[in-house]
């Protein structure tokens, strides 16, 4: 009996020991387990700010970079002096209205010559004058209106009626040509402005280098990109008029082209058909 009571005893003893073993291990554990997840948590905080950060970086350079044609053109405008490049989009406006004048114009202006000296040696062969002058009346254009006045003076003549057509040709030339000045002096005066301001920015970037007493690159750099911001404009408004320029020029030649031949033409029935 005693012998059993001892046994007991010490398996008591031993299930004691290691009852507090594993308690003292689990409590040893614990705070490293505490430890070792606020670290988890703080390296996961940590990753979630720079994420964030890299975020806002990246829509920052993608706001940047999707910027409209627009926008960054209103910046350039405000950062080269609303004082110089308003005199540029001056010239813009006023060289593109009159552009569109003189495109609407000349386009008004175009006629299909061929047909009409068709139906003018149709009636001229008939005698019938007045039809041929009701034809030119009803047609627009230079070439319509030379050959009308030809034909109001067929009374008087074959050398009045060329004499009528070479000066009317004169008149109608003028008219194709009215405005074309105007939009070249436009084509002068935008990089003139340009250049001007240009001048006057690098003037004010020196003076900006007297007053700091040292040629700092920052004071340098925006200084020269204000100033050469001005003639940038203005180079590209003299570009832009000078193609919509030569356009003109080449519709105007197209024009006098016709108006030649077919005067040379419509003397030619003339003369064919004179009684």
């Amino acid at each position: 009996m005693k012998k059993v009571i001892a046994m007991m005893s010490i398996f008591g003893l031993l299930a004691f020991t290691n009852l507090n073993g594993l308690m003292a291990q689990e409590a040893v554990e614990a705070p490293a387990a505490e430890e070792n997840a606020a670290l988890v948590e703080d390296t996961n905080d940590e990753a979630v700010v720079e994420t964030e950060t890299i975020a806002e970086e990246t829509t920052a350079v993608a706001e940047e970079t999707t910027k409209s044609f627009h926008q960054v053109l209103k910046e350039k405008y405000i950062q080269g002096g609303a004082g110089w490049m308003t005199p540029v989009l001056i010239c813009l406006i006023f060289g593109m209205a009159l552009v569109i004048e003189r495109i609407l114009y000349l386009n008004m202006a175009t006629t299909n010559v061929q047909k009409l000296l068709e139906g003018i040696e149709d009636n001229v062969k008939n005698g019938n004058y007045e039809g041929a002058k009701e034809l030119c009346r009803n047609t627009r254009g230079p070439v319509a209106s030379i050959f009308y006045q030809g034909l109001d003076r067929i009374n008087e003549g074959l050398d009045n009626v060329e004499k009528a057509v070479t000066s009317y040709g004169g008149v109608q030339m003028a008219r194709l040509e009215s405005n074309m000045t105007w939009i070249s002096l436009f084509i002068a005066l935008a990089p003139s402005f340009g250049f001007l301001g240009t001048v006057v920015g690098m003037v004010q970037a020196f003076d900006d280098i007297e007053v700091a007493g040292d040629i700092s690159p920052t004071v340098v750099a925006g200084g020269m990109k204000v100033a050469l911001l001005t003639t940038i404009f203005g180079l590209i408004v003299a570009i832009i008029l000078q193609i919509f320029y030569n356009y003109l020029l080449t519709k105007i030649e197209s024009l006098v082209a016709q108006m030649e031949d077919g005067s040379i033409s419509f003397m030619d029935i003339l003369v064919k058909n004179q009684k």
